[in-house]
């Protein structure tokens, strides 16, 4: 609520608007298929406290990524959005309270594995190659179990 609407058409350009504009210069050089894929969060169906104005913008980036795979399905191009549980990296240093949020996400998990970037790449990796080659406009979630938890 407390966002200007300057900064809430920012954050909506560059994590949202910048997927479809990426598909529609990608999409010519990919004249033998291909996938495109962007990562997504569980803010984009729940409220998670301190991701804030993130949220909307994520749900718009999962509804971009299905209609950008609708789109481009005549030309054997497919889009998926990957949503990982919180990932300790370097740009989640930038987020507030972020070790809060791991400790929840690992409170909440029925596992005791950390979800890492390298779990998320091996998801990446089978998503475009031909395994997958029928799957299109998918949200994949990488929690360890943590959404079938009550």
């Amino acid at each position: 609520m407390d966002s200007s609407a300057e900064g809430f058409a920012l954050a909506m350009d560059v994590s949202c608007h910048s997927f479809p504009r990426m598909a529609r210069i990608a999409a010519p050089l990919m004249t033998s298929g291909g996938c495109l894929l962007t990562l997504s969060f569980e803010g984009a169906n729940r409220v998670v406290p301190d991701y804030g104005l993130m949220e909307p913008v994520k749900a718009a980036l999962e509804t971009a990524m299905r209609f950008t795979a609708a789109e481009l399905e005549v030309l054997d191009i497919r889009a998926h959005a990957i949503s990982p549980r919180p990932i300790k990296s370097r740009a989640a240093r930038g987020i507030a309270h972020f070790d809060a949020k791991l400790a929840r996400a690992a409170a909440a998990t029925p596992g005791t594995h950390e979800t890492k970037a390298d779990v998320v790449g091996a998801l990446a990796t089978l998503l475009v190659g031909d395994g997958a080659r029928r799957m299109t406009g998918s949200v994949i979630v990488v929690d360890n179990g943590r959404r079938m938890m009550a």
